[in-house]
């Protein structure tokens, strides 16, 4: 079993506490449908935010989809000149049996737009 890092990536309508947990629920939800992912087998996530989405944790959004045992850490993305804004961000470490070329990485909305990304469009 291998620990693979599963990226994905959305862009937030407005910095409220209702968009930030939909936006986080909605990628997270498109992660797990594309991944087959247990919670049982995450190690980890890490959920961030762009500095002009502050209104909630976007973890939150997680332990509203059930991941209760899941740990599960915020932080704030660098603010570089130019960046997207009003991005939140998610990569869960998952233990699988998958080869690292059988993840999908799920980038929706805005963030299809990110440089490298593996886009699905919503």
């Amino acid at each position: 079993m291998w620990c693979r890092g599963i990226r994905g990536a959305t862009t937030v309508e407005n910095n409220t506490k209702e968009d930030i947990l939909n936006a986080g629920k909605e990628l997270l939800q498109k992660m797990i449908d594309a991944n087959g992912i247990v919670p049982e087998n995450v190690a980890c996530a890490i959920l961030t935010t762009t500095p002009d989405l502050n209104a909630e944790f976007p973890a939150a959004a997680a332990r509203q989809l059930g991941w209760s045992h899941t740990a599960l850490l915020c932080a704030q993305e660098m603010n570089v000149p130019g960046s997207l804004q009003k991005c939140l961000r998610i990569l869960i470490l998952y233990n699988t049996e998958k080869n690292a070329d059988e993840i999908v990485h799920v980038y929706i909305k805005g963030a299809i737009a990110l440089k490298g990304a593996t886009a699905q469009k919503k």
